[in-house]
């Protein structure tokens, strides 16, 4: 079965400019270098750090709609290139990646919802399920538990219904964890967390993808939020003493998908042949097909869907180096066919997830405007 181009899709950069290189260049920054440090991302020495994620805040949705954010925009000025997210571009797995400093085939958690081998049974990465030991799922020690071990203090400030969630277990175990559920006791918390020497203090917010999804990223509503994202980020740089780094990141960026760019599995009974279980989310596609039906699936999906999406095997997707280097218990859980959707097109499978009806932002694939995130530093 012959490949299909990925162009003009933008390859994940890992081990040199990618989410997972954040945390040992922190720490080399901090002079208490935990991991290898890439050589792509270098930042300025300092006795602490605060990484601020802003979930959903593409590189080029910064561009696009900087007026509303002026303080981000203003941050630009520095020259840092934007980094990639992991593959899938799904909150999930770049949390992951930057917590743990690993590549996606090494963590573990290779998309929004993926197959449990064990089982057969679906994961979904953020509600996460009791019978799944985040432990045994990702067994690897953090960067965060990493640094936390050599005298640097981390800490994660996020909402406290986050707090021991199997997601939180796997990506960020080893630090300090602060909940928190409102901005300003958020901003404080940073600001006492930080105070320790050396450390890293980790900060997350999750209404601007929250937004996007709802909405749109072309919505007055997401404009209106990412303005009171901006803010938040000022005030918590003015909260701040000036020794104290500020790094602002994302997870990836999201695109809008329009009516006419969605096909539906529950309306194509062509494109669910061969296939025991529908993974992944709607613009990154983990199938599982029945033995024997791999080349009968791809071979229709691509006739179906051409220029649309790409459409490989799990070997092909693989062999691009999408999800880095894949352990052996890691390559089940990769769809057998894993299909990643160009510009804003998207496959849904609503008989299994209902809720996509209602999304208009998605995110998931390796357009630009998917992987390329932010590098913001004050």
């Amino acid at each position: 079965m012959a490949e299909q181009s990925s162009d003009p899709f933008c390859e994940p950069r890992y081990g040199d400019r990618s989410l997972g290189d954040v945390v040992p260049a922190v720490s080399a920054a901090l002079g208490t270098p935990v991991g290898t440090t890439p050589s792509g991302l270098a930042l300025p020495d300092a006795a602490s750090y605060v990484v601020f994620l802003i979930d959903g805040l593409g590189a080029q949705l910064l561009d696009r709609y900087g007026h509303a954010a002026p303080y981000l925009s203003s941050l630009l000025a520095g020259g840092h290139a934007p980094m990639t997210a992991s593959v899938p571009s799904t909150t999930s797995t770049s949390l992951t990646s930057l917590g743990t400093g690993l590549v996606p085939g090494g963590h573990g958690l290779v998309g929004f919802t993926t197959r449990v081998p064990a089982t057969g049974d679906l994961l979904n990465a953020l509600v996460w399920d009791a019978d799944v030991d985040p432990l045994q799922w990702q067994p690897h020690q953090t960067a965060f538990a990493a640094m936390q071990a050599a005298g640097t203090r981390v800490s994660v400030v996020n909402k406290r219904e986050f707090d021991g969630s199997g997601l939180t277990v796997a990506a960020h175990r080893g630090a300090d964890y602060v909940g928190v559920d409102r901005v300003g006791e958020r901003i404080a918390a940073v600001v006492a967390a930080s105070s320790a020497r050396p450390s890293l203090t980790y900060v997350y917010d999750g209404d601007l993808d929250w937004t996007g999804h709802r909405w749109g990223v072309a919505s007055s509503q997401w404009l209106q939020q990412l303005a009171m994202i901006d803010h938040e980020a000022e005030q918590l740089r003015e909260a701040l003493p000036p020794d104290r780094r500020l790094l602002v990141i994302a997870d990836h960026g999201m695109v809008d998908v329009p009516a006419d760019g969605r096909i539906d599995l529950a309306d194509d009974e062509e494109l669910c042949r061969g296939i025991a279980l529908v993974g992944g989310e709607a613009r990154f596609r983990h199938l599982y097909c029945r033995s024997g039906s791999v080349d009968d699936v791809v071979s229709t999906w691509r006739e179906v869907l051409g220029e649309r999406a790409d459409v490989l095997t799990r070997a092909e997707a693989i062999g691009r180096g999408w999800f880095g280097g894949v352990d052996p218990t890691v390559l089940p859980r990769i769809g057998d066919v894993v299909v990643a959707c160009h510009g804003d097109f998207a496959v849904m499978s609503t008989e299994g997830f209902p809720y996509e009806k209602r999304l208009v932002g998605m995110h998931g694939s390796l357009t630009p405007a998917e992987m390329l995130i932010p590098v913001l530093l004050d």
